[in-house]
């Protein structure tokens, strides 16, 4: 496959001059696809590392809940794209790191020797910080590849082509992190043939992914391919049987719209959607409303009818910035642990934690103050990629 970013990029950047950040709000208006939940008819071999040879293991993408080996994490260093933020963004990833290795190993990647002497004393003695792999940005769950198992005892990586959340913000070293890490973890590497992110996408693990039309099905990323080409690429990297499209928004923010702000599979069967304040009506509450609806009427690749599990978002969070990301469901699953949100509503804060409590028995649900970051556009889930265990 040819590199999706490659002719776009240089022109891009001499356009650009300095980088938005993540979730920066653009000029142009939401654009909402058809609704719809559509039964993919991937072939038997849906889950094979190759459709052409039956006879290899079956690959799928994993749900967040199985034993990981490790969480990968990407170290923010470059104040043309964080600013006067970057100081306070830094802490905030620290912050999340040293959480997440009191659980399961954590890697970090910072970009330079500079940023390994920053990260290190930030983030503490039990992350690994290394500087081998180049970074633009933060966003692990999107420029990292999404780990494959086979069921076998085996692992391999396929990158998504990430170009910048269609050619938003410059992303030339981003765009080679899914490879370098594939390598640093000895794991076999391949391209999909679509461009996406891993917070794009969210799969059950068995069978079923879900996504909104809008990040995927975008001139800005897959140009000239369908929905349903999109949707069969996206069903055969993932290894899954059935695709369940909400329609997003497009233009609002850098992602397109990424569905795991708003909607998570808890276990197959079973979503999670944040609802917003009965009194709000923006085009980010409609669009959490209908993604609630479509997923309340959905079927999963089994036959069953979802479960869907509502979480109530904040009354009132402590940032005013019209970028700030006030989901409980950005959240991190790792090894006996919920890593997540909290915007200082007591209420709201503590409702959310039961909910994932419950959603999740026999983790404990840890809860963080990264306003920085969330005001970034982006939050705990966008910031980091697990890894399975084999």
């Amino acid at each position: 496959m040819s590199d999706p970013y490659r002719d776009d990029r240089s022109l891009f950047d001499r356009l650009l001059g300095a980088e938005p950040s993540r979730r920066s709000v653009l000029g142009a208006a939401a654009g909402l696809g058809a609704a719809g939940i559509v039964a993919g008819a991937a072939p038997a071999s849906a889950r094979s590392g190759s459709p052409a040879d039956s006879a290899l293991p079956r690959w799928w993408v994993d749900r967040d809940d199985v034993p990981h080996a490790r969480t990968w994490m990407s170290w923010p260093s470059r104040k043309s794209v964080w600013g006067r933020q970057l100081a306070g963004v830094q802490q905030d990833i620290a912050l999340i790191a040293r959480t997440i290795a009191r659980y399961e190993p954590v890697v970090m990647l910072a970009p330079d020797d500079y940023s390994v002497r920053e990260a290190r004393p930030l983030c503490g003695p039990a992350v690994e910080v290394i500087g081998s792999i180049g970074t633009d940005d933060l966003w692990m769950r999107d420029i990292a590849p999404v780990f494959r198992r086979d069921g076998r005892g085996g692992l391999d990586a396929v990158g998504l082509n990430f170009n910048g959340w269609g050619n938003k913000q410059t992303h030339r070293w981003d765009a080679e992190v899914a490879r370098h890490v594939a390598d640093r973890s000895g794991l076999r590497f391949s391209r999909a043939d679509f461009v996406g992110e891993g917070g794009s996408v969210e799969t059950d693990g068995d069978g079923t992914v879900m996504a909104t039309e809008s990040s995927l099905v975008n001139k800005n990323r897959n140009r000239g391919m369908s929905r349903d080409e999109i949707e069969a690429e996206v069903l055969h990297v993932y290894g899954a049987d059935r695709m369940i499209w909400v329609p997003g928004i497009k233009g609002k923010d850098i992602t397109d719209d990424h569905i795991d702000v708003t909607s998570r599979f808890v276990r197959p069967g079973v979503v999670m959607v944040q609802l917003p304040p009965e009194d709000r009506d923006d085009v980010w509450a409609r669009d959490a409303r209908q993604q609630f609806d479509i997923l309340s009427r959905a079927t999963d690749a089994r036959g069953r009818r979802l479960q869907v599990i509502r979480v109530d978002g904040p009354d009132t969070v402590r940032s005013r910035d019209p970028k700030f990301v006030d989901s409980y469901l950005n959240f991190h699953v790792v090894n006996g642990a919920v890593i997540a949100t909290q915007f200082g509503d007591r209420v709201k804060d503590e409702a959310a934690r039961r909910t994932l409590a419950a959603a999740f028995p026999g983790r404990e649900v840890v809860q963080l103050d990264v306003d920085r970051l969330m005001a970034g556009g982006g939050g705990i889930h966008c910031s980091t990629m697990q890894e399975p265990l084999p």
